[in-house]
């Protein structure tokens, strides 16, 4: 069955997994597309600029995560309706650093579609890796940030007040959270409280977005 909606992302992307999340909670079926990671035509030829996640809709383009979730959720009756907490957004702020510097080198070496081609992978090495240093030294200790990060989970556990939504009504909170988590998910040795744990096994069901825990470094 057709569906007018094609998404255009990289698997890795924490802002495409935004976007994706709201198809899931709205269970409206879409299409996902991956870019190889070095397409810079694909991405300008949409929207102007090398960018993902890219919402294709009837041959029009939309960019920006948050754009796309609140178009999407604008459709019929939003799920989106709870508040949101400052907080949460400090935690993400808090958590961002170490994750990223642990995150990217992971992301670099995993069977990921966007890095199905070797100039596409040593791209991505080649950008990102001046950003949080040798990919080699963080893959072979990491254990600063690792043990920072799983402060930042105990930290988390007791804001959690629902498996379902971290406020108790889905929000943008959870959007951003749960992109948050999943990046996590792609990293060994991260300790999950048991409610961040149910959490972000029941949100990965809800929006239909899987974990990279599979193939954790």
């Amino acid at each position: 069955m057709s569906t007018p909606y094609i998404l255009h992302v990289y698997e890795h992307c924490p802002f495409c997994v935004k976007a994706r999340m709201i198809f899931g909670l709205k269970k409206i079926p879409y299409e996902r597309r991956i870019f190889l990671n070095d397409d810079v035509d694909g991405p300008v030829s949409m929207v102007g600029r090398k960018i993902v996640p890219i919402l294709e809709e009837n041959g029009r383009f939309m960019a920006e995560s948050m754009d796309i979730v609140a178009h999407i959720d604008a459709i019929g009756s939003p799920v989106l309706t709870g508040p949101v907490r400052p907080e949460i957004a400090d935690w993400i702020h808090a958590s961002a650093k170490p994750l990223y510097r642990l995150f990217l080198p992971r992301a670099a070496s995993a069977p990921l579609p966007e890095f199905d081609t070797t100039s596409a992978r040593a791209g991505f090495i080649r950008r990102k890796e001046p950003g949080v240093g040798s990919f080699s030294a963080l893959l072979e200790d990491g254990t600063a940030e690792l043990a920072e990060l799983n402060g930042h989970l105990e930290r988390l556990a007791p804001m959690i007040r629902s498996p379902e939504a971290v406020n108790g009504t889905l929000s943008t909170d959870d959007i951003h959270l749960f992109a948050q988590l999943h990046s996590l998910s792609i990293i060994k040795g991260v300790r999950y409280p048991l409610e961040v744990e149910a959490y972000r096994q029941s949100m990965s069901e809800l929006s239909n977005v899987g974990l990279f825990d599979g193939f954790a470094a």
